[in-house]
């Protein structure tokens, strides 16, 4: 059984993958599975793949259904109650639409995300000021884009400690958008540099003169250390976020993110690109 650790998100997914287990083994459908704790087939979906906290007495419900008795039992309410503890990010509930927070908390939990980004440096790798500059696009009160700052930056912190594996691969011309001023851009692009050399982070550029690939938009793939925790496809849009975790789904996303790395260039061809674009930003500057 994994500890509390490994935070409320991933604990309530693997409840959630227990509970499912149990209702298949006793052929119990997902409708008499609600009736029993008084909910909906959807909540039970919603529970089932981890994104809703479940409340103990629901958990000791379908576990009597269930005819789960003694230390499997007692292992699995543990769980619930660890799973049910209130996270660190949660301070920013205010601030955060629901359908996000779930995301901030599998990214807490993830051993490694590849990520790729057509329009910005991916969140896990921004700086302060590229943050504040990504994130005024968004037209939050002041107040508010400040705490969004603030978040970014904690959600770096398992990169930073070296705890997270981070594979991007992002478009060139993400590199040289100036979102916010040639100053706050080479700021971002030296941080870059510097970050290129640790063995958690691997880093490709897609050129401008590659032609088309099957990527329509950015997307995050998030893998957990637990086996029996699928792969999370990640796919954020204005207004809410797709998760999907069905295995064509995901090798469908695995396959586009592996066409993006046999036409980007390769790792180690990284900090010349960078060095290149810095050179070319501030001989922009100095003109």
């Amino acid at each position: 059984m994994p500890d509390s650790s490994d935070g409320p998100t991933v604990l309530r997914i693997l409840l959630g993958s227990q509970l499912r287990k149990l209702r298949d083994a006793k052929g119990i459908t997902a409708r008499e599975a609600a009736a029993e704790i008084r909910a909906s087939e959807s909540k039970i979906s919603r529970i089932e793949l981890g994104r809703n906290a479940i409340r103990e007495i629901d958990v000791l419900d379908l576990l009597t259904l269930y005819d789960v008795e003694g230390d499997e039992r007692e292992q699995l309410l543990r769980l619930a109650e660890q799973a049910n503890r209130p996270a660190w990010w949660q301070r920013y509930h205010d601030i955060l639409p629901e359908w996000f927070q779930a995301y901030v908390g599998m990214e807490e939990a993830a051993r490694s995300i590849r990520v790729y980004e057509p329009q910005f440096i991916p969140g896990l790798l921004q700086t302060e000021d590229y943050a504040s500059s990504v994130i005024a696009l968004g037209d939050f009160p002041i107040d508010e884009a400040e705490r969004h700052v603030v978040l970014r930056k904690e959600r770096q912190r398992r990169f930073r400690d070296g705890k997270l594996r981070l594979w991007g691969i992002i478009d060139e011309a993400a590199l040289r958008r100036p979102v916010a001023g040639i100053d706050v851009q080479l700021g971002q692009l030296r941080y870059l540099r510097e970050q290129i050399g640790r063995p958690s982070l691997t880093l490709q550029v897609i050129p401008y003169n590659v032609g088309g690939y099957a990527a329509p938009t950015g997307f995050s793939i998030l893998r957990f250390a637990e086996r029996d925790l699928p792969d999370v496809v990640y796919v954020e849009n204005l207004t809410s976020a797709l998760y999907l975790d069905k295995p064509a789904e995901v090798d469908r996303y695995l396959l586009a993110l592996e066409r993006l790395s046999i036409v980007a260039s390769q790792p180690q061809q990284t900090p010349a690109i960078l060095d290149r674009v810095i050179r070319e930003l501030e001989a922009d500057r100095d003109e």
